[in-house]
């Protein structure tokens, strides 16, 4: 029980920093975390992007996320700067519930690496 309650404890300190920072306080959904994900792995922060792209965004996030665990591999870096990932292993078929828990562990430890929680 106790990892559980950390991990919501940092879910909760991840969604509040970036809901201050990027929604004026209003908090942010476990998508839009992902999208924002997408912004700084691309790192092109600062420009708007066609309904497309924020997919492509949150694939890019989702690859990132997920690398740690064995289901995706960087591959490369195309010329306009994208980077592209590889599938190493399936996916497992998880509940939408279970889907969430995945993601939310992911972000919360890409947050850890990247020091911006503890």
């Amino acid at each position: 029980m106790a990892r559980d309650e950390d991990l919501k404890k940092r879910w909760e300190s991840v969604v509040s920093l970036l809901s201050e920072q990027f929604a004026d306080g209003q908090p942010l959904d476990l998508d839009a975390v992902i999208y924002l994900v997408g912004v700084q792995e691309l790192g092109q922060l600062h420009r708007k992007f066609k309904k497309d792209e924020k997919l492509d965004l949150m694939h890019i996030a989702i690859c990132r996320l997920l690398e740690p665990y064995g289901y995706y591999s960087f591959e490369y870096f195309d010329d306009d700067g994208w980077p592209h990932y590889k599938t190493i292993e399936q996916l497992p078929s998880l509940r939408a519930g279970e889907q969430s828990v995945l993601m939310k562990e992911a972000i919360v430890q890409y947050f850890l690496e990247k020091k911006v929680i503890e």
